[in-house]
């Protein structure tokens, strides 16, 4: 990493990560000190959201879009990004986000809501990586269903299954599947936490057996919006064995990781005399007009 001169001293970097469910922004500074973030969801506007997101992290952090040096994208909607200088993987985003916040960490894994991802990070880099995109089960939608089909909130949810120590097994991977079960466990009398506890224990073994062929290695981190569920923390624990470290904000790694990478990029364009200091970019070249107010 090259020295922080002068003129990078002062500038800013950002990542937009745009999701499936999630958008999410980071800005961080010369030094990768994170300054701000905002997470929204991401609906069907994915430029409109980038928009926002990103308006919102600099309103934040106290800054104009001009004193942002780069900018790079990542995630699903990361080419609906126009503004971004760069687009980068999420899974290399996530990567360089989770080694920032734990320097030590071998192995990542992520669940959100559409998809699981596990991810062996050696010295802050990614070096292999597994990903379960096929199957809701093992992911964010998994649990939705089962607690759209008890007329739970998922905070709801989490609190009661964290009431027993005693988890049903719940044999059904498929989703529909799955729904059905836990409505059959439910008429032959099984306790509600018990029940509870049992869904997460087959997610958390279906994204451990994915975990498995890269040979977990502790410290693990725990990623994404199923890792703000704190009965699927301890399911996680309790399969792996281990226990798992989860972010403050645990949404956010793949934008910290590519707003980092925004400024590794910035300081190689300096270190090569290429960087122009002055952009004439701006926010409304992302906007679209569906007949909806933005």
């Amino acid at each position: 990493m090259p020295g922080i001169d002068s003129l990078t001293s002062n500038l800013y970097f950002a990542g937009i990560d745009i999701g499936s469910t999630m958008s999410k922004a980071t800005i961080v500074d010369a030094e990768g000190k994170m300054l701000a973030y905002v997470v929204g969801p991401t609906g069907a506007q994915h430029r409109l959201r980038a928009n926002k997101v990103m308006e919102d992290t600099l309103r934040k952090a106290g800054l104009p879009l001009s004193d942002i040096a780069y900018i790079v994208s990542t995630g699903y909607g990361r080419v609906n990004v126009p503004f971004a200088d760069k687009q980068i993987t999420e899974l290399t985003c996530h990567a360089k986000g989770v080694a920032a916040l734990f320097p030590d960490v071998k192995t990542a894994i992520d669940i959100g809501g559409q998809d699981a991802k596990v991810l062996k990070i050696r010295n802050g880099r990614l070096v292999d990586f597994l990903t379960n995109d096929k199957c809701a089960a093992g992911t964010g939608r998994f649990l939705e269903v089962a607690a759209e089909t008890l007329g739970l909130d998922l905070n709801e949810m989490s609190n009661i299954s964290l009431q027993t120590d005693t988890p049903v097994k719940i044999n059904s991977l498929c989703t529909i599947f799955a729904q059905q079960e836990i409505i059959s466990r439910l008429s032959t009398g099984d306790p509600l936490p018990d029940i509870l506890a049992g869904v997460y224990i087959a997610i958390a073994t279906r994204v451990v057996k994915l975990a498995r062929q890269l040979k977990v290695e502790a410290p693990v981190v725990f990623t994404g919006g199923v890792a703000k569920n704190a009965g699927m923390v301890r399911a996680m624990e309790t399969v792996l064995g281990v226990p798992v470290l989860v972010p403050e904000e645990p949404l956010i790694t793949g934008s910290l990781g590519a707003a980092i990478l925004a400024r590794d990029e910035a300081f190689k364009l300096v270190q090569r005399g290429e960087y122009q200091a002055h952009r004439d970019k701006k926010l409304t070249e992302a906007r679209i007009d569906f007949g909806e107010k933005s």
